[in-house]
């Protein structure tokens, strides 16, 4: 027992960065809390995803509609890596607030012993990537957000990444220029969120070529097609998120 409560801690950011460069693709499982992400660590994976729907559900019991709040999410993020040795990385919402709110966010998520975030393009109150209805801020906007959070980074390793939610909104034309624009001021990795077939995926991993990529493998039931890993290592994705696998596996078994 002694041994969970001693166990010595990584620095997780750099380590982050390590297994990025090594792999060809990175899978992180997604926890809603600390046992949970105990659980993936035990199941032999490398990196735990600290998922914003499962941690309201959880927390809450509320959908991912931007209800759950920054102290609650870095509370959570603050239980998850206190009992993990891999890196973890978590949901940011749209880093709550402007460029000066984000400056906070990076340096909570840091503190509390995230490895990485990511941060989207919503309005707020936002709304998980797969629901209908996301109104988005302008690029520019989103642009000073990136910026701010590049430049709050206290470990230049710590991961930020930048999501889009423009496919839904805007059409992928559209989500593509924003997401080099998020690129260019500053963010590590992109993240285009929800595309609806295989030729979006292939087309955000051409255009995007070069560039870190996170994909979303956000099960059945959601605006994605379901792809297999080898297809995302091939087209040159480099992380996969797996977000609400536990909180759902949980779920139906309790509802069955």
């Amino acid at each position: 027992m002694g041994g969970v409560l001693l166990r010595d801690k990584i620095n997780g950011p750099d380590n982050l960065r390590k297994l990025l460069e090594s792999k060809d693709i990175l899978v992180c499982p997604g926890a809603y809390d600390a046992l949970s992400a105990r659980l993936i660590e035990a199941m032999g994976f490398e990196c735990v995803y600290m998922t914003g729907f499962g941690t309201a559900a959880s927390m809450l019991g509320y959908p991912d509609v931007g209800l759950i709040t920054m102290s609650e999410m870095v509370d959570n993020v603050k239980r998850i890596a206190r009992v993990i040795s891999v890196p973890l990385i978590a949901d940011a919402d749209t880093g709550y607030g402007n460029p000066i709110n984000i400056i906070r966010t990076i340096r909570e998520y840091e503190d509390a012993g995230a490895s990485g975030l990511h941060i989207e393009d919503q309005t707020f109150p936002k709304k998980c990537g797969h629901l209908t209805g996301k109104e988005l801020i302008p690029l520019e906007e989103m642009v000073e957000k990136i910026r701010a959070g590049r430049d709050a980074k206290r470990n230049p390793n710590f991961l930020l990444i930048a999501r889009t939610d423009a496919i839904a909104v805007e059409g992928i034309d559209s989500a593509l220029e924003r997401a080099k624009e998020y690129y260019k001021a500053g963010a590590d990795m992109l993240f285009v969120e929800a595309p609806e077939n295989v030729e979006q995926i292939e087309r955000i991993a051409k255009e995007l070529r070069g560039i870190p990529l996170l994909y979303n493998w956000a099960g059945k039931g959601t605006r994605s097609p379901l792809i297999d890993l080898k297809t995302l290592r091939e087209l040159g994705y480099k992380l996969v998120i797996v977000p609400v696998v536990t909180l759902f596996t949980s779920f139906f078994t309790f509802y069955n």
